[in-house]
């Protein structure tokens, strides 16, 4: 599905702004050089676009933005009321819940007691659920998706860096080789990965250390080689959480 309007937006190096990691450590941006003519930020992006809608105000300044994140947190479990731009900038390594200033913020939550009101944790036995997808006499195998070191999710970005592209340039099927022979196929051939739904191409690599019953692709590469193409949408009846990290597929030649 291709896009109607595509709008070149800076990266990272070129914005300024704050960034929170997985930890919750509130890190500052800085800006490294400036955007190349006609490129606009995230903010004025959607400042520009809130205004053609009629939503007039809309900051495109970092820090206003982030004055008002401070504010509507207040009070919540991710809490930025207490973390300033001055803070950071002095070099405090503030991490969230920081309820007011002049609060140390919370460097790792729970060290004393789970997020309960007694503090005590609750375990809740879990009885095995096999996937909602089995292999047969037609599909076999197992396919399970993954990433690679070069490339980031859908590779948009990295398959665009000449050097990232040239150490995986293409999809591939990781696949034991007695499981690679069975289907007539050798290391270094050019295989199509059938499920239930759909197919995807992809390169073979023999790899003894692998189980017989299971195959691996990375999900990073679009078209006749996606990935996505084999996965099975069935959700977790509670997460609701997609089941693409197991699917039943077969290895024919090209």
């Amino acid at each position: 599905m291709a896009a109607d309007v595509v709008l070149p937006v800076a990266q990272w190096a070129e914005e300024e702004g704050t960034m929170t990691n997985l930890e919750g450590r509130v890190l500052r941006r800085r800006r490294a050089m400036s955007p190349p003519d006609g490129v606009r930020t995230d903010l004025e992006v959607v400042s520009g676009l809130a205004g053609r809608l009629g939503v007039a105000g809309f900051p495109t300044e970092p820090r206003a933005v982030f004055d008002e994140l401070r504010a509507a947190s207040a009070g919540g479990i991710a809490d930025y009321s207490g973390i300033s731009y001055e803070r950071l900038d002095a070099g405090e390594a503030l991490h969230w819940p920081c309820p007011e200033p002049g609060h140390p913020g919370t460097p790792r939550l729970f060290t004393e007691r789970f997020g309960h009101a007694d503090g005590r944790a609750r375990l809740v036995p879990v009885d095995h659920t096999p996937s909602a997808e089995l292999p047969d006499e037609d599909h076999p195998l197992r396919a399970t998706t993954g990433r690679v070191l070069v490339h980031y999710q859908s590779g948009a970005q990295t398959r665009r860096v000449a050097e990232l592209a040239r150490v995986v340039p293409e999809s591939f099927v990781e696949v034991h080789p007695d499981t690679a022979a069975r289907a007539g196929l050798a290391d270094g051939d050019m295989a199509r990965v059938v499920s239930r739904r759909g197919a995807a191409l992809a390169r073979v690599r023999c790899v003894p250390s692998l189980r017989p019953d299971t195959v691996f692709l990375p999900f990073h590469f679009g078209g006749e080689q996606a990935a996505n193409r084999l996965t099975n949408p069935a959700l977790d009846p509670v997460s609701r959480m997609p089941e693409f990290k197991v699917s039943a597929v077969r290895l024919e030649p090209v």
